[in-house]
């Protein structure tokens, strides 16, 4: 990402998350009455994008991304629901884009600090200026390049914004373990398996290209052509077996390990749309997984 412009990335993401709360039949899977006015609404700013996706909501490369982007939300902050109910206390936002969560925190007793690039976080802050949405007391901005740990040190920056190394803590990775280098991303878990017993964290992952079918190779040669062009190319892949290992001893020693591809996520989100011919709201493909682990 250029140094003073915003992720393009967290912008197409929040716009799919409020296409779900404009376009998608109820049940919705991650209602977010956010998602809309943090944008500016239907008649804002980038209303005119919000409308365009209309154009897209029976598209099945479309829908299928859309249905990733919020089951990957829902997931997030159902495995959330759960560390709290175990004594969590802080929630880690690792690349937080336009996410809404610290504003609809039922948590009373958690603490939310969001970790993105300064640019990204000025951005977004002056959107929620705009939307009349104050920052609740219980969240804290963390202004940080997550992919130049040379300059930039996370335990670092989250002690001086208040972290409490000593409690247990839960950790939000979304959409960026694709744009990491390797050694950016075993910094992070690094960090993230010295945390107290009961910390624990979720992110999403793509397959090698070559572990794809042809398909689904040139569908994501055309996605990682578009991201290279916004200045955000994709880096990192793992199999399942690799990102395990990734997670295990002598890298990092997590207990236990939920990995989920297409199939179990549909399985818990779009379970009435398995039968269905048509492009409903599902996901499609194996080229991304979602993954929590626990210490």
């Amino acid at each position: 990402m250029h140094e003073a412009i915003p992720s393009r990335s967290a912008l197409r993401v929040a716009l799919r998350r409020a296409a779900h709360q404009i376009y998608d039949p109820p049940p919705l899977v991650f209602p977010d009455p956010l998602a809309v006015p943090i944008l500016g609404g239907e008649r804002g700013e980038h209303g005119e994008a919000l409308r365009k996706t209309a154009t897209k909501l029976h598209k099945p490369h479309s829908v299928a991304l859309r249905a990733f982007l919020v089951a990957r939300s829902r997931y997030a902050e159902d495995t959330l629901a759960q560390a709290v109910h175990h004594g969590v206390t802080q929630y880690v936002l690792l690349g937080a884009g336009l996410d809404t969560f610290a504003h609809r925190n039922p948590h009373p007793n958690l603490r939310v600090f969001e970790v993105d690039h300064p640019a990204t976080q000025a951005w977004k802050q002056e959107l929620l200026t705009g939307a009349n949405l104050p920052t609740p007391p219980r969240l804290t901005f963390v202004p940080l390049d997550l992919e130049d740990f040379e300059r930039e040190s996370l335990p670092q920056r989250l002690h001086v914004s208040g972290f409490d190394p000593t409690q247990p803590t839960f950790f939000a990775w979304l959409g960026v373990v694709p744009y990491l280098t390797l050694e950016a991303f075993r910094s992070t878990i690094a960090f993230i398996a010295a945390q107290p017993p009961g910390s624990g964290v979720v992110f999403d992952y793509g397959l090698p290209r070559a572990a794809l079918p042809p398909h689904e190779q040139l569908a994501r040669d055309s996605l990682a052509a578009r991201v290279l062009q916004s200045g955000e190319p994709f880096q990192l892949f793992f199999t399942p077996a690799e990102v395990a290992s990734e997670l295990s001893p002598p890298l990092a020693a997590f207990t236990r390990i939920e990995d989920l591809g297409t199939p179990e996520i549909n399985a818990r989100y779009f379970p009435h749309h398995q039968q269905s011919p048509q492009p409903h709201l599902q996901l499609r493909g194996s080229s991304t997984r979602l993954l929590t682990a626990w210490l």
